[in-house]
């Protein structure tokens, strides 16, 4: 099962780049695309550990991706699910008979939420097909381990367990509550992007700095 993202922003944040690790370590690199990139990108704007860890991206659209990538199976109308939160149904297990991609528009993990979606729709109107994973805002990992789940380990969407806005403490005078859905590893505790509670810190003490 191939995994796209259509990453539309300039540049790579530090959020976004341990999030891409993150899901190159779970699909692998050769299941993982991104796509429309700005023009002007080069090898070099992006980060050196996604260059090392392989990742595959390209500045041209998702119907060129056959393409630049030519052993990636064929585009096929209406075999391109587009994981959309205003999308009637969700996402289940028999799904992954229906569909050869499963496609992301950089609008899981936005806080508000952008409507990328709608944009893709729009652009590619016979060959995407809309499903939800809940009601719930994900970040662009969880949203990507959630259909793993789903389409490659065949478990019903109420069988994952999940917690909403969870508050990470650091001590007793901070915490940080994320705006997100996350799914729960086997010790009942949130599955973050390797480096992101760091992350979380770091930037909950930036902002801390902000109000002094």
């Amino acid at each position: 099962m191939k995994y796209i993202i259509e990453h539309m922003e300039q540049g790579f944040s530090e959020w976004v780049t341990l999030e891409y690790a993150q899901i190159i370590r779970d699909l692998g690199a050769s299941n993982l695309i991104l796509s429309s990139l700005p023009d002007e990108t080069r090898e070099s704007d992006i980060p050196l550990k996604l260059r090392e860890m392989g990742l595959q991206w390209t500045t041209k659209p998702l119907t060129d991706i056959n393409q630049v990538f030519p052993n990636l199976p064929s585009l096929q109308e209406k075999r391109v699910c587009l994981l959309d939160p205003r999308a009637k149904e969700d996402l289940n297990p028999q799904d992954a008979q229906e569909f050869d991609y499963f496609v992301f528009g950089g609008i899981l993990g936005d806080h508000p939420p952008r409507d990328r979606t709608t944009e893709l729709l729009r652009a590619y109107p016979n060959l995407l097909v809309g499903k939800r994973l809940g009601d719930k805002q994900m970040t662009t990992d969880t949203a990507i381990r959630t259909t793993q789940l789903i389409i490659e380990r065949q478990l019903a969407f109420d069988q994952i367990k999940f917690i909403d806005y969870p508050e990470f403490r650091f001590n007793k005078n901070e915490a940080t509550e994320m705006p997100f859905r996350y799914v729960l590893d086997a010790s009942q505790k949130p599955i973050l992007p390797e480096g992101m509670l760091d992350l979380i810190k770091k930037d909950s003490e930036q902002s801390l700095d902000d109000l002094l």
